[in-house]
């Protein structure tokens, strides 16, 4: 008979898994895909949060970080946090449908029309903001 580890608990088996599991099928690749594009998300609200910081901090601040907003490597790596937020963007709204289950008079709402009113938000949004920023009507 084997002796009880200390403190009397006895432990779980626990099969090993290789760091690269989620290799091995293109649903966990895309599924693991989707979370690390939040260290994305997490890096625009971070330049958003210094954007606004250099806002505050003066003219002489603004100009420096919008210098730093030209430079080459910048913009480079910008299209590519685009890219990567709009992967993020549309396979999270894949997801809705899965996630928000709408009935109505006991019959459940499409997919298709769940998707449909989240794009259309998406859109939505998206013009609101694209207005403001460029000040709106006769600017």
């Amino acid at each position: 008979m084997r002796p009880r580890p200390p403190g009397g608990r006895t432990r779980w088996h626990r099969e090993r898994m290789p760091i690269f599991w989620w290799l091995g099928k293109a649903s966990y690749v895309r599924f693991i895909a989707r979370e690390l594009t939040s260290l994305f998300v997490a890096y625009a609200v971070v330049v958003l949060v210094f954007q606004a910081r250099a806002l505050g901090a003066g003219a002489e601040a603004w100009d420096r970080f919008q210098e730093w907003l030209r430079a080459p490597a910048v913009m480079a790596l910008h299209g590519f946090v685009l890219l990567v937020l709009l992967f993020h963007s549309v396979s999270w709204l894949g997801l809705a449908p899965r996630a928000l289950v709408i009935r109505i008079r006991g019959r459940r709402i499409p997919d298709g029309w769940i998707l449909a009113g989240h794009y259309a938000g998406w859109a939505v949004a998206s013009a609101l903001l694209t207005w403001f920023l460029t000040g709106g009507p006769g600017s």
